[in-house]
């Protein structure tokens, strides 16, 4: 007998709430899988930092513009 086999034998016992963790379960390794599959082609494609970091840009609040306003820096230093 397969592991699919398996698999699909012990599934069947479950009642159907277990049944559904069990097939949420198995779409999050499917979609860790294409995950890692797709990072691996980006690095074997020489994508930048930049574009690997894109959906974090915007994630965090901060001052509009640390660059031109140095009084995020009063207090540190001499």
């Amino acid at each position: 007998m397969s592991i699919e086999e398996i698999i699909i034998d012990k599934v069947r016992i479950l009642p159907p709430d277990k049944q559904q963790e069990a097939l949420d379960f198995v779409e999050f390794l499917l979609a860790k899988m294409q995950k890692q599959e797709l990072s691996a082609q980006e690095i074997k494609s020489g994508v930048s930092a930049l574009t690997l970091a894109q959906e974090y840009v915007g994630c965090v609040e901060a001052a509009s513009d640390l660059s031109t306003n140095k009084d995020y820096m009063d207090g540190y230093g001499l």
